[in-house]
């Protein structure tokens, strides 16, 4: 059995497909729910892509966003998500599953304009279900980014790191804007849940798989993994599944997440503003 679904942060109609989606799989669709790890087992393969596909005409061009893995052997339930950001801002989620499978794979296009930088996360997860013994999971993160520069006073270009000086340039100027935006809004989070930043490590959703190959910040190499499982499950229930309004006809696109990590190594805290301009914390206790 296989269920895939895409919910497009982009308007009205938009809205209404994943709406008749969401509604239509609620009831059947699998969770992200963590488990300990299998030392036994682990991915093959597993990553994010996002790649200039082709310039549909001199206002758009498409752009293709891919998650991949694999296992080593198929799974009672194998399941992707990914989150993709424009600019900052959610544009949409992708989310697929399996059952007894190896392998997941989901590529989805989109039409973008100007000039903008795009930014997915994803989350790769394997259920295991052997004889009668405990249930077990494998997990992983997974990350791309593209710059894509389209300007009336340069050549349409495409490129994840920049190979000349004026898409340094170009790369600067977005960041910069970029992260203005996203610190009003992390500023805005703070002050209305009266949090001390200066208690935590600050660290956007999207760069959660830079800990590949290291702890969390304030955790230990042992319990990290199970952390990072654990709050997957949390996004996925709370953020991905609900950052939709079924009453809301014109859904803002909301900011990427920050997550505080507590430097003494207590909790964790994600706060995020929802397509509807709703704020809201979630507390992982350690």
């Amino acid at each position: 059995m296989r269920k895939v679904w895409v919910h497009w942060v982009l308007g009205p109609l938009a809205l209404a497909i994943f709406i008749a989606i969401y509604t239509q799989y609620f009831n059947e669709e699998a969770v992200i729910k963590y488990f300990p790890l299998d030392e036994g087992s682990d991915f093959r393969s597993y990553g994010t892509s996002l790649n200039f596909a082709a310039e549909e005409d001199e206002d758009e061009y498409e752009i293709l966003w891919n998650m991949f893995s694999e296992s080593d052997k198929a799974m009672y339930l194998r399941q992707d998500v990914s989150l993709l950001y424009v600019n900052g801002r959610l544009k949409g989620v992708v989310s697929k599953w399996e059952e007894n499978t190896s392998k997941i794979n989901k590529e989805t296009s989109l039409h973008g304009e100007d000039s903008q930088k795009y930014q997915a996360i994803s989350f790769h997860h394997g259920e295991i279900h052997e004889d009668s013994g405990p249930i077990k999971s494998i997990q992983a993160s997974s990350k791309d980014e593209l710059y894509v520069i389209d300007s009336p006073h340069s050549k349409r270009t495409a490129f994840k790191e920049p190979a000349n000086q004026e898409e340094e340039e170009w790369k600067k100027r977005l960041n910069h804007s970029i992260q203005q935006q996203l610190e009003v809004q992390w500023e805005e989070l703070l002050t209305y849940y009266g949090i001390n930043k200066e208690d935590y490590t600050l660290v956007p959703l999207t760069d959660l798989a830079d800990y590949k190959d290291k702890p969390l910040p304030g955790t230990n190499e042992d319990d990290s993994e199970r952390i990072k499982g654990q709050l997957w499950e949390g996004l996925y229930k709370n953020y991905v599944l609900g950052i939709s309004d079924t009453k809301s006809s014109h859904p803002i696109q909301s900011y990427i997440p920050l997550i505080l990590f507590d430097k003494k190594g207590k909790h964790l805290i994600v706060l995020y503003e929802d397509d509807t301009g709703k704020k809201h914390r979630l507390i992982q206790s350690y």
